[in-house]
């Protein structure tokens, strides 16, 4: 019976996280882009590369975390200027996105998302080659490794 009371726990645990925030914009602070050619234009120009992240704004919990833990944070924007910012939402709902924009990122997803995880961040060059890949959020919160890993795209870029 414990055991059950913990599972059951869990799920309803669990499930209010997920829910914790509907569909909401991110900081205005950042200027995502979410059209791949509009984002190579502006990389070419800016002489900075692509940061993609590839999400599931409605039902993706760890993607809700990686939000608000890393992205809404001054250390992000403080940085989030020296990259071109590309988010590719892959909602369950179909009234977040249009269909032409679903079309759009269902062709990013199938290039440039081939581990099918979410979240998952993806750095790209001006002539969309892939110079880094981070996959995954845990329920721990700790955004170390995604500091490290925009560090590192922008020491080499």
């Amino acid at each position: 019976m414990k055991k059950l009371l913990l599972v059951f726990t869990l799920c309803v645990s669990f499930s209010m996280l997920a829910q914790d925030d509907d569909y909401e914009d991110y900081s205005s602070n950042l200027n995502w882009l979410t059209d791949l050619a509009e984002a190579k234009q502006e990389s070419i120009s800016s002489k900075k590369p692509i940061l993609i992240y590839f999400t599931g704004s409605d039902w993706c919990a760890p993607c809700k975390m990686l939000k608000k833990d890393f992205f809404y944070t001054e250390a992000f924007e403080e940085k989030a200027d020296q990259f071109v910012l590309l988010m590719i939402d892959m909602p369950r709902r179909t009234d977040i996105i249009s269909k032409e924009q679903q079309e759009k990122n269902n062709n990013v997803v199938s290039k440039y998302n081939t581990s099918g995880g979410y979240p998952n961040l993806v750095a790209l060059n001006d002539q969309l080659h892939i110079i880094g890949e981070l996959s995954g959020y845990t329920f721990l919160r700790e955004t170390d490794r995604h500091f490290a890993f925009i560090e590192a795209i922008l020491e080499n870029y």
